[in-house]
């Protein structure tokens, strides 16, 4: 994955993946279904291309997804190309706000008024100008999130097919959700198509015949779901620092997304207050530095219920260097309150709970280093007070990990709750989380039988011929 500059944007050079690869993990007929629908995407699609349009190449399940499906879009003959808008940090903070009201939370209780509306539409406009030389009449746009929907108007009048895509929502309406589509509702009101994750998320005010409900999906072959042997992810461990020791050498080699090798370089602090003895088991919440994930109440529930833990168990709690996530102007403050939470608890409880931040400047390092943590895990939270669909649950399912999650958007209808995961009815209920940590480490027999129908639910569900699929029939209905 290389940046391009182009005018306003940068292009992310994206890589073509054969389909036959992940054909490998389906049955013949699945598997003969995605062939199909492959080649009548090439006759529907001829020379037009289908463009892309997000706010940041790293750094969240958005950017992940891109860059897996375009790469096998790529692979199956589809002219699939990915921009990344460039805006300032004002332009960022109105859009995190955004994030956070249509999640139903004020966030940094900031104005969404005349003044954030002018500066977004001044930054898009700017943006706009950069694609007029790329975009061709008959050519399809999938804007994705509140950052690109100022987009929608002027893309159509060069003639393109605009889709828009909210990977975010709520589960119910609010004052402070009906703020945040009040402000984006005159841009996405004009799209051909509006896509959401799941149908609960959709606003009353947008018209059922454009809506498509489009979950998103994992791909088992990028370095952050790829297999990995025991003492790969040991010696990975080691060398990011998050597990003491030496790394073994001849372990420390990982294929790149696009086949090429690296290796794990050395790291030093990652992890705050230094890394595990290697003995340990450990919880993990792994995710990006937002308020909604509720990181520091997550290291506040497990300090709390320490006293019934097994002594063996540790917590992990890991998100992406701040600085490395260029579209969350938020990442370093709550990344500082988590750490502030942590240096409150007493010595006891700090031993056993460990601050990661992943470094980011080699992306797919970042994601190999993340694929061990999840492997090397006994159990993965995601205690989130609000959650779009929760990809960094998708991840350790498919890799057999037993998951305890919030009750919340797509998270629960990824996990059947007592078959394919634990679901929390109450998130900021700490007391209800540090109970079910210390139930789920204490048998180690439901863990096993959690994470093996998880992986199957993954396989069944959210793998990408699906998605894949889905898009080509949307693709259908706009072209006619």
């Amino acid at each position: 994955m290389k940046p391009q500059q182009r005018s306003s944007l940068t292009e992310v050079q994206v890589g073509a993946l054969p389909l036959e690869l992940l054909a490998r993990l389906l049955e013949p007929e699945r598997a003969a279904r995605l062939e199909a629908y492959a080649e009548a995407a090439r006759g529907l699609l001829g020379d037009r291309v289908v463009w892309n349009i997000n706010a940041t190449a790293s750094g969240g399940g958005v950017a992940e997804m891109l860059l897996a499906l375009l790469a096998y879009a790529r692979g199956a003959g589809v002219d699939a190309r990915w921009l990344v808008l460039n805006g300032d940090p004002d332009f960022f903070r109105t859009t995190k706000r955004l994030h956070n009201f249509l999640h139903g939370s004020l966030g940094d209780e900031g104005d969404l008024g005349e003044r954030e509306q002018q500066h977004y539409e001044a930054v898009l406009a700017a943006n706009l100008e950069g694609l007029t030389e790329l975009i061709s009449p008959g050519d399809l746009v999938l804007l994705h999130d509140p950052q690109t929907a100022g987009l929608v108007t002027g893309i159509r009048e060069l003639g393109a097919h605009v889709v828009w895509r909210a990977h975010i929502g709520a589960d119910m309406s609010s004052r402070v959700t009906e703020a945040g589509w009040s402000f984006l509702r005159p841009y996405v009101s004009a799209a051909e198509a509006v896509i959401f994750s799941r149908a609960e998320f959709v606003p009353r005010w947008v018209d059922p015949g454009r809506v498509v409900v489009i979950p998103p999906s994992l791909d088992p072959f990028s370095p952050k779901n790829r297999e990995l042997g025991p003492d790969e992810v040991e010696a990975t461990l080691r060398a990011a620092g998050i597990v003491d020791g030496d790394a073994d050498e001849a372990h420390l080699d990982f294929a790149r997304r696009d086949g090429s090798q690296a290796r794990v370089r050395q790291h030093k602090g990652v992890v705050m207050g230094g890394g595990m003895a290697p003995d340990v088991r450990y919880v993990l919440q792994v995710s990006r530095w937002d308020r909604l994930k509720d990181m520091a109440g997550v290291v506040t529930g497990f300090a709390a219920a320490l006293d019934s833990m097994p002594e063996d168990v540790h917590l992990v709690v890991a998100g992406p260097r701040p600085e490395g996530v260029s579209d969350d102007p938020e990442g370093a403050e709550v990344s500082e309150e988590c750490l502030v939470t942590w240096l409150e608890l007493p010595d006891r409880a700090r031993r056993r709970i460990h601050l990661c931040n992943v470094p980011t400047d080699d992306v797919d390092e970042n994601a190999h280093i993340v694929n061990a943590l999840q492997r090397r895990a006994d159990l993965v939270v995601q205690k989130s007070v609000a959650e779009g669909f929760g990809l960094t649950v998708t991840e350790p399912m498919w890799k057999a990990r037993a998951v305890l999650a919030s009750r919340v958007g797509g998270i629960q209808d990824q996990i059947v709750h007592g078959e394919s995961g634990v679901l929390l009815d109450d998130p900021r209920d700490l007391a209800g989380f540090g109970r079910a940590v210390t139930t789920l480490m204490r048998d180690d027999g439901l863990r096993a039988r959690l994470g093996a129908a998880a992986r199957e639910r993954v396989r069944d569900q959210y793998l990408g011929d699906r998605h894949l699929i889905q898009y080509v029939d949307l693709f259908a209905s706009l072209l006619g």
